[in-house]
């Protein structure tokens, strides 16, 4: 019995979401953002390659047939996070995140042997997390996927303190990808926004949860970090410094910070042979998972080759490429 390939990080898009929305005055706001974020010849390559890749978003069959043609057998399914939406109200919000959550549960239901799923919860409005969470586990999904961060809230905020303990609990995963970056119009050329805003945005974002002591208050959370943690694991010794000499640095913090990088799980997407193998040195094999940001122009059109391609010991690539993923998300061998 070997386990399956499982990919992590893999998307769905669900026009549904976008028909509730696209009346709303608060919409168009958030389009212009993202248009000021980007740029124009980002946004001009970025439409043509949504559109060609619309039916592997949006048709199980089509989806399958990719996976199968990549060697992977199941994909763990996250709404595109285009569908965040954090500037809705509370009410809305509650309507983005049911809407989201059973239609992704929906899609995964009709190859449910090769597609597990996650939800969305509104970090916006923190109020509404634990029952976003409940919401997203009794459609039958593994977990929820959130961005860095929420319009004036970081994932330090004590506003999510039930929303850890409740995914602690419950065992959740709990998917952690950015959208957007705050740096804002400093990246809007050459497609920054995307190269050097998402790693920078995951780098953020596990600081926040490592330095403020989230880990150390839910030591049980499942917390995988796309793009392979962003710069963070390559660069953990300058934290490490930080932690030493500083009081301020480790005032929260109980442990050095590389330490927690083996309690967080991260996807093998990274784009480049060394920083894979250096991922793996850092946060450990057991904690490294298969991932290709299915099917966007930025993952990997095979991430089994790009896996190999590390060439790590067999026993850390089999890990990688499923045994671990199997394991969190309970999948059988195949």
């Amino acid at each position: 019995m070997t386990a399956p390939t499982v990919d992590v990080h893999a998307h769905v898009l669900l026009p549904q979401v976008e028909a509730l929305l696209v009346d709303q005055p608060g919409y168009a706001l958030s389009k212009e953002l993202d248009a000021r974020r980007n740029g124009p010849a980002a946004l001009a390559v970025s439409g043509p390659m949504v559109r060609d890749r619309l039916p592997r978003l949006t048709e199980v069959t089509e989806r399958l047939a990719a996976m199968d043609a990549q060697g992977v057998d199941v994909q763990l399914v996250s709404p595109s996070p285009s569908h965040y939406h954090y500037w809705t109200d509370a009410p809305t919000a509650e309507k983005v995140y049911r809407l989201a959550n059973e239609a992704t549960a929906a899609h995964c239901a009709q190859a449910p042997d090769r597609l597990r799923g996650l939800g969305l919860v509104p970090l916006h409005h923190p109020e509404q997390t634990v029952a976003a969470l409940d919401h997203a586990l009794e459609q039958g999904l593994a977990g929820v996927e959130i961005s860095s961060h929420a319009p004036g809230r970081e994932l330090s905020d004590p506003a999510y303190n039930s929303l850890w303990t409740r995914a602690e609990e419950t065992g959740a995963v709990i998917f952690l990808h950015p959208f957007g970056c705050t740096l804002d119009e400093r990246l809007d050329q050459w497609y920054l926004s995307n190269t050097v805003g998402q790693p920078t945005e995951n780098a953020v974002a596990l600081s926040h949860l490592i330095f403020s002591g989230v880990l150390d208050r839910h030591p049980g959370l499942k917390i995988i970090a796309a793009h392979g943690g962003g710069y963070l694991p390559t660069h953990i010794g300058r934290s490490d410094h930080a932690w030493h000499a500083r009081t301020d640095a480790s005032a929260d913090c109980a442990h050095l910070p590389s330490s927690y990088l083996r309690r967080l799980y991260f996807d093998s997407l990274v784009h480049d042979p060394q920083v894979l193998r250096e991922l793996v040195r850092a946060a450990g094999a057991d904690r490294v998972l298969l991932g290709s940001d299915f099917p966007f122009d930025m993952g990997a059109a095979d991430p089994v080759a790009a896996l190999r391609s590390a060439e790590l010991d067999e026993a850390d690539l089999d890990a990688i490429r499923g045994r671990n993923a199997a394991a969190l998300l309970n999948i059988s061998p195949a």
